[in-house]
C-alpha cells in the first residue's frame, strides 16, 4: 500500500492528567474535556496510511506542546504550562500550583520527547508535507481573539506564507472543500488561526507545515454527541476520518506525488 508522504502531529488530542500533579488539579472531567481537542486522535490518526503520526496522550490543559518554552504561566495563563483553561477555569487548587522544579520535570517528561520525535521525523526525506492537526470550538472562547464569533468549519494556517507556500495551502483548502462537501466560505486560510508554535518552529525547515483546525460543530453536537455522558457516535468520527483521508488523496493525486 502506498503511503501519503505526510507527517501528522496531534498535540492537543490527549486527555490524561500527568500523575505528578493529579492531586493538585481542581478541574472536573468536563472542564478538562472542554479544554482539549477531544477525539482528534480518532479523526486524524491515519496510522500506516501516512509515513509518521505523532500524537500526545497528556491533556494540553497541563502541558501544551504547541507553545514556546519561554511562555510560562506567570506571563500567560495559556502558556506551555497553564493556570487557566481556555474557558478561564482555574487548573490547580489555590496554593498547589507547580513550583519551578516540578514545572521543569513536566517539560522534560512530556514536552521535550514530543518535539524530539518531530525533529527526528523531519529528517526523513520521503516526507513532503507536515500537518499539525487540531479542533476548534464552533464559537470563539473567552481567551481567543475571536471571542463569541462563529468560526468556519475548517481552517488551514500557513503563518501567512512563512510555514508553507501559498500554492500548497490554497490547493489543500480546495481539496478539503471537495472532500467535506463544503462551500469555499466554510474553509478559510489563516482565519481565525494562522498556525501555532509547532507550525512556526518547524515550517519550511525544511518541510512545509500547515495547521489544520476542524470545527467541533461537525461532531460535538446533536445527534452525534451526548454532552452529559461525553460519549460520541463512533460512526461520525469514522466519517470525518474518511473525509480527511479523501482530502489528502485529492491533494496528492492532483499534484502527482
Amino acid at each position: 500500500m502506498k503511503r501519503f508522504p505526510v507527517l501528522i502531529s496531534i498535540p492537543h488530542g490527549g486527555d490524561q492528567i500527568p500523575v505528578e500533579i493529579a492531586d493538585r488539579v481542581c478541574l472536573s472531567k468536563r472542564e478538562v474535556f472542554d479544554d482539549i481537542d477531544a477525539f482528534t486522535r480518532d479523526i486524524y490518526d491515519l496510522g500506516g496510511k501516512v509515513i509518521k503520526v505523532i500524537k500526545a496522550h497528556i491533556a494540553r490543559t497541563f502541558v501544551d506542546l504547541n507553545r514556546a518554552l519561554d511562555i510560562k504561566p506567570l506571563q500567560n495563563p495559556d502558556g506551555v504550562l497553564k493556570t487557566q483553561t481556555c474557558y478561564q477555569k482555574q487548573v490547580f487548587y489555590r496554593g498547589q500550583e507547580p513550583d519551578e522544579r516540578l514545572e521543569q520535570h513536566l517539560l522534560n517528561r512530556y514536552y521535550e520527547p514530543y518535539h524530539k520525535k518531530i525533529r527526528n521525523a523531519i529528517k526523513n526525506k520521503d516526507i513532503k508535507l507536515a500537518l499539525d492537526c487540531h479542533s476548534m470550538a464552533a464559537i470563539g472562547p473567552p481567551i481567543s481573539p475571536d471571542t463569541r464569533v462563529k468560526r468556519p468549519l475548517i481552517c488551514l494556517g500557513n503563518r501567512f506564507g512563512e510555514s508553507c507556500d501559498w500554492d500548497i495551502v490554497e490547493k489543500l483548502a480546495n481539496c478539503f472543500c471537495n472532500a467535506f462537501s463544503l462551500k469555499e466560505s466554510e474553509v478559510t486560510i489563516n482565519k481565525p488561526f494562522a498556525g501555532g508554535f509547532i507550525t512556526g518552529q518547524y515550517g519550511n525547515n525544511p518541510i512545509p507545515w500547515i495547521q489544520i483546525e476542524v470545527s467541533r460543530a461537525l461532531y460535538l453536537t446533536f445527534p452525534y454527541f451526548d454532552s452529559h455522558s461525553l460519549k460520541i457516535r463512533q460512526s461520525q468520527l469514522e466519517e470525518l476520518k474518511k473525509k480527511f483521508e479523501m482530502a489528502l488523496n485529492l491533494y496528492f493525486n492532483s499534484n502527482n506525488i
